[in-house]
């Protein structure tokens, strides 16, 4: 009984991160990544590629049930799809490989220095709600940049890829079911990446409190979705992944 408590404490906090980040995930349909990479590095001091690593182990299961879910539903363009995967998986490979070959107290405050930029950038983009439409044209270049991002800092993908394309003018619709069945594939492809430099040695705890999180989350996610407005709450999510974000900066070079 004692052990069963003491699991349950150390499981408490990764719990609360992955409930925290799918509850914003389910509702905007991003930020799930940097969210729980923000939080896991900034507040509970875990190195950045290993919390990259644990995310992107829980989003193969998250991302899974998402991608069917859309496929079922038509919601995946097969053209758009075919674009975005392989230079999604070239640049999670590479993001993965930059991130386990430089000392970690060297790139924890760039990466929560880009964390902080995605959480501006998001910010910014509830502030001008609705985007302006144009027609989307770079596709792969967008899909090896949001991979590597998304890597390198343990989220982005969604805020990067999803957000871009939908500024470009691409069919909301189609760019979010799209969007989330190629992550899938780029999860599973970082993991692996991941597992390869890092092994899998201190790893099974952290993930399953996230998962167990973030599956709980899961339905609240999906009713914050049908009742709060976009815009409020790419406000607020903006503005927590930022102070968040830079208060690791200031913890890392204070």
């Amino acid at each position: 009984m004692d052990s069963f408590s003491f699991d349950l404490a150390a499981l408490l906090p990764f719990i609360m991160v992955g409930f925290a980040a799918q509850l914003v995930d389910g509702a905007l349909g991003m930020a799930f990544g940097v969210i729980s990479n923000t939080l896991l590095i900034g507040v509970m001091g875990v190195p950045p590629a290993l919390a990259s690593q644990r995310v992107h182990l829980v989003e193969c299961f998250t991302t899974a049930t998402s991608g069917i879910s859309h496929l079922i539903h038509g919601n995946i363009d097969r053209k758009l799809f075919f674009r975005l995967l392989v230079p999604g998986m070239v640049g999670g490979v590479l993001g993965a490989y930059a991130l386990t070959n430089i000392d970690a107290s060297v790139v924890k405050p760039f990466v929560l220095l880009y964390l902080s930029s995605i959480g501006v950038y998001i910010l910014v983009r509830g502030l001008f709600w609705p985007p302006k439409m144009r027609e989307a044209r770079l596709i792969a270049p967008l899909g090896l940049f949001g991979g590597f991002l998304d890597a390198a800092g343990g989220g982005g993908w969604g805020p990067v890829v999803t957000s871009n394309l939908l500024i470009q003018g691409a069919d909301p619709r189609k760019v979010v079911g799209t969007v989330n069945a190629v992550e899938f594939f780029l999860t599973l492809t970082v993991s692996a990446a991941f597992i390869w430099h890092l092994g899998i040695a201190d790893l099974a705890g952290a993930t399953l409190g996230l998962l167990i999180g973030g599956l709980l989350a899961a339905p609240l996610g999906a009713w914050a979705a049908k009742h709060f407005n976009p815009k409020t709450m790419l406000i607020l999510v903006g503005t927590v992944l930022t102070v968040t974000s830079l208060y690791g900066v200031y913890r890392a070079w204070g």
